[in-house]
C-alpha cells in the first residue's frame, strides 16, 4: 500500500511529531473532552497507524488506528470543524479501512458517543454494525459519564 493516499485537493500521510501543535489545536476545537497530547505521543510511540489529512496547505484532520492480531481498532478520527460536512470524514474512514485490510485485519472496531450524530451517521453509512455498549465510557459535563456504542465492520 502506498504511504500517501491522494484525495482531491489533499493527501493523507503519516503523522509527524511536527504536526502535533496543529493536531492539538484541532482536537481542542473539535471536542469538549479532547485527547491529551500524551495520548497522541503514546499512539505514535506504540507505532499505531497515525495519519494526517492535508487539504491544500491546511492540516485538516487525522486518524489513529491500532492493529491487533486479526482485527483493528479505530481510536480517533477527526476532521477540523472548518472542514467538516464536506466528505473528508468519509475519506479518512476509507483510508483507515484500507490500512486495516492491508494489514490483514478481518474486523474493524470503534467506539462512538451516542450523542455524536454526525460520527454515528458516517459509520452506519459505511455499514458498521452496533455490537455492544460500554457503560459510562466517556467523560461528560459536571463529572457525568456518557456510554459508548461499540461498532464493528467485517472486512
Amino acid at each position: 500500500m502506498s504511504a500517501v493516499l491522494q484525495a482531491p485537493h489533499g493527501e493523507i500521510v503519516a503523522l509527524r511529531q511536527a504536526d502535533l501543535d496543529a493536531l492539538m489545536a484541532i482536537e481542542q476545537r473539535a471536542y469538549e473532552f479532547p485527547w491529551s497530547r500524551g495520548n497522541f505521543i503514546d499512539s505514535m510511540t506504540a507505532a499505531y497507524q497515525c495519519q494526517a489529512l492535508w487539504l491544500e496547505r491546511d492540516f485538516a484532520g487525522y486518524s489513529v488506528l491500532m492493529r491487533g492480531v486479526d482485527e483493528a481498532h479505530l481510536l480517533n478520527l477527526t476532521v477540523a470543524p472548518e472542514w467538516q460536512r464536506r466528505g473528508w470524514g468519509a475519506v479518512l474512514l476509507e483510508d483507515v479501512i484500507a490500512r486495516a485490510l492491508g494489514q490483514g485485519a478481518g474486523r474493524l472496531f470503534l467506539e462512538v458517543r451516542p450523542s455524536n450524530a454526525a460520527g454515528l451517521a458516517l459509520y452506519e453509512k459505511r455499514n458498521f454494525a452496533r455490537i455492544g455498549l460500554r457503560k459510562n465510557y466517556y467523560p461528560g459535563p459536571a463529572n457525568s459519564r456518557e456510554d459508548a456504542l461499540v461498532l464493528a465492520l467485517d472486512l
